[in-house]
């Protein structure tokens, strides 16, 4: 009886944690539809920015943006790591981290003076656990982080690499590819030379396009290299966002199902045992009838 009682315990806590992660599961498909959107049109702008910088940076003109030009030292450097704030997201934090410390510890083999800011609980408090300083930490970029949000960082992280306070910006982020796939990445993100080689890439049978360039191309560098930049740091907070939903829908997804396996489980187990109950008092009975005879 007792045995039947702690089973019937169980079913309900089960039952109780199925709705839980059920409901956790359909919130993170309802945000990550939401954040998709905005990543998937992030992605396009960004795109189109660094074909724009591109092509008006190979034109014949004396003026270099900073923010395009490699600083001859490498020594001090950001690594801004962008995690979450909330768990139940399976893998998502550790693939980004474990593309951290390795960062890390090359910067500390190399000489170089390495700032490193964190964003999110989850980041924040691994890098506490490994004893990592950190320069900066945010808590306040949740599923739906904002330009203006994003543009406060971009903003410093340009005035201190224009003015030589930082040699180099690396990002460490799950990079968004499809609904069925995304990899925790590290990517330079300054100077911009690392980011609009890669994304321009071209056939040579391209056609090339002349351009007229009006006020002139010095005055639509200056207002589009910063802009491209605070469009990639964007993307990596959005892509960190709608890839967080993904792996905490998947996640949930799969403790439910492994919730429903349990309670399957349980109650064939209290059956059995409810079974064994019935049959010990039938045998009873039997036997005390049998007895009065």
């Amino acid at each position: 009886m007792a045995k039947a009682r702690a089973l019937v315990k169980r079913l309900k806590a089960v039952k109780n944690i199925r709705k839980i992660t059920r409901t956790m599961e359909l919130i993170a498909t309802s945000r990550f539809k939401s954040a998709m959107d905005r990543a998937t049109e992030a992605a396009a702008y960004t795109k189109k920015l660094a074909e724009i910088v591109a092509d008006v940076s190979a034109t014949d003109t004396e003026f270099h943006h900073p923010l395009l030009e490699k600083h001859d030292s490498s020594e001090n450097g950001i690594l801004l790591v962008l995690t979450s704030n909330r768990g139940l997201c399976g893998g998502y934090n550790g693939g980004v981290l474990r593309q951290t410390m390795p960062r890390i510890d090359q910067a500390q083999d190399a000489g170089q003076n390495l700032s490193v800011e964190v964003s999110g609980k989850r980041g924040i408090a691994f890098l506490k656990f490994k004893s990592v300083a950190t320069d900066e930490q945010y808590t306040h970029f949740e599923d739906k982080p904002t330009f203006d949000e994003v543009e406060i960082l971009a903003d410093r992280f340009i005035e201190q690499y224009v003015s030589g306070k930082i040699d180099f910006l690396d990002v460490a982020y799950t990079q968004f590819e499809s609904a069925s796939r995304q990899t925790a990445v590290l990517e330079s993100l300054l100077p911009i030379t690392a980011l609009t080689s890669e994304e321009t890439e071209t056939d040579e049978s391209a056609t090339s396009v002349e351009y007229d360039f009006l006020p002139s191309a010095e005055e639509i560098l200056k207002e589009i290299v910063p802009a491209s930049f605070k469009a990639r740091l964007l993307k990596c907070f959005l892509d960190a966002a709608v890839s967080e939903q993904i792996a905490r829908m998947v996640a949930m997804k799969g403790a439910t199902e492994n919730a429903g396996d349990m309670i399957d489980a349980l109650s064939m187990q209290y059956n059995r045992a409810r079974q064994s109950q019935i049959t010990s008092e039938l045998s009873e009975i039997i036997g005390g009838v049998a007895a009065l005879e």
